[in-house]
C-alpha cells in the first residue's frame, strides 16, 4: 500500500450487537464522500455490518448484499451505495466507472474493496472483519489519510484498542 497509513483501531465483537455498535458509530460519522472497504472471509459479517450501518444512516427498508446486482444505492442522511465487487475482475470494475460514486456526494461501502485496491480512491476507511468463533470477530479499521486517521482515532480514544 503506497498510502501513509494515519491510524488503526482494532477491536472485538463479541456478538452481532457488538459490530452493529460499530456500524452505527462509523455511521454517525459519515460524511459526503466516505469511501468503506469491507473485507473478510464469506460468512465473516460484511453484510452484517453493511446492514446496521445503512439503517443508522437513517435508509429505511431491507438492505441485503448486493452480489449480483453490483451496487445498490439508498437514501438516508446521505445517500448510500452498497457494492460488493466479488464476482468482478479489475477490468470490469474499472469499466463501470465506480469514481463516480467514491467521489460523490454520497457514501460507498464497498464488500471485497481488496479485489479493486488500485481503483479505490488513496483515501478511505478500510475494516477488516475475522471470524473467531461463532459470535466472536476481531474487527480491524484503517484510517488512511484524513479524516479518516481522526476517525480512527477517535475510535481509540473512546473505545480503546481491544484485540
Amino acid at each position: 500500500m503506497d498510502n501513509d497509513v494515519m491510524a488503526v483501531f482494532t477491536c472485538r465483537s463479541g456478538s452481532l450487537q457488538d459490530t452493529q455498535l460499530l456500524a452505527a458509530e462509523l455511521a454517525a460519522a459519515s460524511t459526503e464522500g466516505m469511501v468503506i472497504g469491507l473485507n473478510g472471509d464469506l460468512g465473516a459479517g460484511k453484510t452484517a455490518f453493511s446492514q446496521a450501518f445503512a439503517r443508522h444512516l437513517g435508509v429505511e427498508g431491507v438492505v441485503n448484499s448486493p452480489t449480483f446486482t453490483i451496487i445498490k444505492e439508498y437514501t438516508g442522511r446521505l445517500p448510500l451505495y452498497h457494492m460488493d465487487v466479488y464476482r468482478l475482475s479489475l477490468e470490469e470494475a474499472d469499466e463501470l466507472g465506480l469514481d463516480e460514486y467514491f467521489y460523490g456526494q454520497g457514501v460507498c461501502l464497498v464488500e471485497w474493496s481488496v479485489l479493486i485496491e488500485e481503483l479505490l480512491p488513496p483515501e478511505r476507511l478500510d475494516i477488516q472483519i475475522e471470524t473467531a468463533g461463532v459470535d466472536e470477530r476481531f474487527i480491524t479499521v484503517t484510517g488512511i489519510g484524513e479524516p479518516y486517521g481522526e476517525l480512527c482515532r477517535a475510535l481509540t480514544e473512546k473505545w480503546g484498542n481491544l484485540r
